[in-house]
């Protein structure tokens, strides 16, 4: 198949995979890739060109690496996404430099910042009638004396995790849920010891499992109108350090009523491209809650392609063809899972074992690392491997529910 585009993906995980298998089901091509690692779930790939690039996610590394493939394409457009919070400031710095056959669906830099950095990001939420968690916000050098409104168990997170990740140290966590006062206060001291210059969120912890999140991933056209929205309700979620809060297992559902609350902050501000929202739904009051927003589609963004709803076709069908094309909100029920079934059967809350199953039989289950098309030895030994792996995690961090 002949195309006027040439995808150009920034990040080698699972994000990445999922959308060059999005484009290649959709347009039969391959992506093009940036990554930092020789090894990743994108090398060896059939339907990907795989490029290692030292300081991928740099400011002046992403324009050369989209100038260079600007170039090798020159009647072409090159359409860039981010696959990682890490490449998005660095797409929008870039804006105003790119030559003129690039196509990056991304706001300004100055909303980009007020979005991703969480302490703007519920001041916005309250602007537009988003429910989140109750919520303080700790500025470095506010020492120990403040007072939370609110119970133990206690969520601390950076309001800012790019800059949060480049100062580690050895019990550094993406989110962590405390018990008592007395374990923030130190987590606060390990985090601005480190480095940290940030704010800090502090926030009431929403009881319930895994069970009780959602994801809400969207499209919203160059005009600012939003053209797909879809709810995935989260079984499980990833344990580890680093992955916590990375989604594992999905059952797409519909939620009109939220999707209608988010759909009218999206346009109000009028954002544009991919984005999802992390949401808890607090039983004690009824209410969906926003954890954060995310400016580009998700890790777990193949839930949406795997249903039905191909990403790549809702950008390219906007930002190459031109094409109108009215709201989608989902409503149909898919299984997406990026472990092996095993391990989703062993750690999912039961209750949701049997609508698992029935998926399963009805064929609407998909993983989005085995695709028929991309069957390399290599790359299929390195996606098994991968998946082993997953038995060891789980076990580290969870009871089995069996």
């Amino acid at each position: 198949m002949t195309t006027e585009f040439v995808p150009v993906l920034l990040g080698s995980d699972i994000n990445a995979y999922s959308m060059a298998r999005a484009f290649h089901e959709a347009y039969g091509i391959k992506s093009i890739v940036y990554g930092m690692y020789p090894a990743s779930v994108c090398a060896g790939s059939k339907i990907i060109d795989y490029r290692v690039r030292e300081h991928n996610d740099r400011v002046d590394k992403v324009l050369e690496n989209v100038t260079e493939v600007a170039r090798e394409y020159p009647n072409k457009k090159i359409l860039v996404l981010g696959c990682g919070d890490n490449y998005l400031n660095a797409i929008s710095a870039n804006l105003p430099n790119y030559p003129a056959n690039v196509v990056a669906p991304y706001v300004e830099l100055s909303m980009l910042e007020k979005l991703i950095h969480k302490e703007k990001f519920y001041e916005l939420c309250d602007q537009y009638g988003i429910d989140h968690p109750a919520t303080v916000v700790y500025h470095k050098g506010m020492g120990h004396d403040f007072t939370l409104p609110f119970d133990g168990p206690f969520v601390v997170k950076p309001a800012e995790s790019d800059t949060y990740w480049k100062h580690p140290f050895p019990t550094q966590k993406k989110a962590y849920v405390l018990q008592t006062r007395e374990e923030v206060d130190t987590v606060i001291d390990q985090i601005y010891e480190a480095g940290y210059e940030d704010s800090l969120i502090l926030q009431d912890f929403i009881p319930g499992d895994d069970s009780y999140m959602r994801v809400v991933t969207n499209y919203s056209g160059a005009d600012g109108k939003v053209r797909l929205m879809c709810v995935g309700h989260v079984l499980l979620e990833e344990h580890t350090g680093h992955a916590i809060g990375n989604h594992a297992v999905i059952i797409t559902e519909p939620e009109p009523e939220l999707c209608g609350k988010l759909k009218g902050f999206l346009e109000a501000i009028h954002f544009t491209g991919f984005s999802n929202f992390d949401i808890k739904y607090d039983q004690r009051d009824g209410k969906f809650k926003a954890f954060e927003i995310n400016c580009r589609q998700g890790r777990s963004n193949y839930y949406v392609t795997g249903a039905g709803y191909n990403l790549a076709k809702y950008l390219v069908e906007d930002r190459i063809q031109g094409k109108d094309c009215p709201l989608t909100i989902t409503q149909n029920r898919h299984l997406w899972r990026v472990i092996p079934k095993k391990v989703a059967y062993d750690y999912v809350n039961p209750q949701y074992h049997q609508e698992m199953r029935a998926l399963e039989q009805a064929g609407a289950v998909v993983n989005p690392l085995f695709y028929a098309k991309d069957n390399g030895l290599i790359h299929k030994l390195r996606i098994l491997r991968g998946q082993q792996r997953y038995v060891g995690w789980y076990a580290s961090c969870m009871e089995k529910v069996r």
